[in-house]
């Protein structure tokens, strides 16, 4: 499923723990990791080293993608290293589509102040990949590989489809189940509309008996559920934390309007608070 996976590096102890769930997955898959770091054009990088003009960036870039290619070589992994200038999100989007890479993979924090990878910037590398991207917290080392239980929010859309797509050869790395869930949202509802509710939460239902169809055809144990929250993002939260979920997997883009479960908006709020990695499937709008 993977043949070639982009790894941006900050040299952060935040990128280097997410690394260690990365190796995993290149071990498993036979995956070459991609190291990347983005020297930020955003800051004067050249110095003067005696009598040789040295762009310090660069170099520092260097010693941290071969430091990283080291651990990937002790756990017998392929890697291969570039150091490039420019934007970071848009240089790493950028390079994953010049490898044609499988899946970007990167820490959600880095460093502090002025040299900064991530947190932030991973929305915005969301935003513009045209691969999957895998979003990894503090302390997702710790999740178990290969998952066990895969979440894939749902609306419906070409968007939650993309994804449970994407995480159904996942979830058979190891036959894990798949949860599939769609939140009925009433952020948007006024009190007492209880017709609005039933007419959104029948469109769940649907949504949701969907997506079961298409995990158990695969062979894979499936777990549908509908739950009512103030928010997509507040619901999927909720239930990642109840029955103790792995990976949420979901689509960028979804429906508007009386189905918009799943928009954009929702991958980054979901970015920002899921205690687990997230696997974000983008869709071209066209679709």
């Amino acid at each position: 499923m993977y043949d070639r996976i982009c790894v941006p590096t900050d040299g952060s102890d935040a990128a280097a723990a997410a690394f260690e769930h990365v190796l995993a997955i290149a071990a498993d898959h036979g995956a070459t990791v991609q190291l990347l770091h983005v020297a930020d054009t955003t800051r004067d990088s050249v110095t003067r080293i005696g009598g040789d003009v040295v762009d310090v960036l660069e170099r520092e870039g260097e010693s941290i993608v071969e430091e990283a290619a080291a651990r990937a070589a002790d756990r017998g992994v392929d890697a291969e290293t570039a150091v490039r200038q420019g934007g970071v999100p848009e240089t790493v989007a950028s390079y994953a589509e010049e490898l044609d890479a499988d899946l970007v993979a990167m820490s959600t924090r880095g460093r502090q102040g002025v040299e900064h990878l991530v947190g932030s910037t991973t929305e915005r590398v969301v935003r513009q990949s045209p691969v999957p991207v895998l979003a990894l917290r503090p302390g997702d080392e710790t999740v178990p590989y290969p998952y066990e239980d895969v979440l894939v929010p749902t609306d419906g859309s070409p968007a939650a489809t993309a994804a449970l797509d994407r995480a159904l050869p996942i979830a058979e790395r190891a036959g894990a189940t798949v949860h599939v869930l769609s939140v009925v949202d009433t952020g948007g509802i006024g009190i007492g509309d209880h017709v609005e509710v039933d007419v959104l939460s029948e469109y769940a239902d649907d949504a949701v008996a969907e997506g079961v169809e298409r995990v158990e055809a695969a062979g894979l144990e499936a777990v549908g559920a509908v739950e009512v929250a103030s928010s997509a993002a507040r619901g999927i939260r909720a239930y990642v934390d109840d029955p103790g979920v792995d990976l949420v997997a979901m689509g960028t883009h979804g429906r508007t309007g009386v189905g918009r479960y799943l928009l954009g908006s929702v991958a980054e709020r979901t970015l920002r608070t899921a205690p687990v990695p997230v696997l974000t499937v983008p869709v071209p709008e066209a679709e």
